[in-house]
C-alpha cells in the first residue's frame, strides 16, 4: 500500500472536498434565485440537496483526519453555474452531478482500490451512486419546469404543501393552501415529497 501522505487519493479526498463544498455553495445560491422567482419547491429541493453535499463533504474531509495541520495542494476545474432562471440552474446542477456519477468518482474511486485504500474507495463509488440520485432529480424537477407542469398534471395526483404539509388531489395544486395561505409554490407533487422519485 502506499504512503497515505503521498498517495493520490489523499489529493483526490480534498478535490472531492473541495467540489462537495462548491456543490453546497452553488446549490444555496441557486435556492435564492428559485425563492425570487417565487419557486419555494425548487429553492427547497436546491436545500435539500445542498444538505446532502454537505454530508459528503464531511465524509471526504474525514478521511483526511490523519493529516491535520498540513496543506494539501490541488489542482480541479469546478463550474460557474451563473444563470437566471431556475431551468438552468437545474439543468447546470443536473450535468455536475453526472459528471461526479460517471467520471469523477469512478476515477477516484479506482485511483483509492490500486492504491490500496479499499475503504476510500467504497465512499467514492457510493457517494457516486448518490450524485446520480441528485442528477436525476434535478432532471425531473426540470422536466416538469420545462413543460409548465411543476403544478399542473394531467392526471389527478396529490399536491403537498411543503409549509404545513395540507395534501389537496387534483390535477392542479391549489393557487394558495387553503391552510396555511402559502403561495402555489409551496406545492409538491406527493409522489416527489421529500424530493425523492
Amino acid at each position: 500500500m502506499i504512503d497515505f501522505k503521498s498517495s493520490e487519493t489523499a489529493k483526490n479526498l480534498m478535490r472531492a472536498f473541495a467540489g462537495e463544498s462548491q456543490a453546497r455553495n452553488r446549490y444555496t445560491i441557486a435556492a435564492d434565485a428559485a425563492k425570487k422567482q417565487g419557486l419555494f419547491v425548487i429553492q427547497s429541493v436546491f436545500l435539500f440537496t445542498a444538505g446532502q453535499e454537505q454530508a459528503h463533504a464531511q465524509i471526504f474531509y474525514d478521511y483526511l483526519k490523519d493529516l491535520r495541520g498540513q496543506n494539501i495542494r490541488i489542482d480541479g476545474a469546478y463550474p460557474v453555474d451563473q444563470y437566471d432562471s431556475s431551468l438552468d440552474l437545474l439543468k447546470a446542477a443536473r450535468h455536475n452531478e453526472y459528471e461526479e456519477f460517471q467520471d469523477v468518482y469512478q476515477s477516484f474511486g479506482k485511483t483509492a482500490q490500486e492504491e490500496g485504500f479499499d475503504r476510500i474507495a467504497g465512499s467514492f463509488f457510493q457517494i457516486a451512486e448518490i450524485e446520480k440520485v441528485h442528477g436525476d432529480r434535478f432532471q425531473l424537477f426540470a422536466d416538469y419546469l420545462e413543460r409548465n407542469q411543476l403544478f399542473v398534471s394531467e392526471v389527478e395526483t396529490g399536491w403537498m404543501c411543503l409549509n404545513c404539509g395540507f395534501v389537496f388531489r387534483g390535477t392542479k395544486a391549489p393557487a394558495t393552501c387553503p391552510v396555511c395561505r402559502h403561495e402555489q409554490g409551496y406545492f409538491v407533487r406527493l409522489e416527489l415529497a421529500p424530493y425523492i422519485q
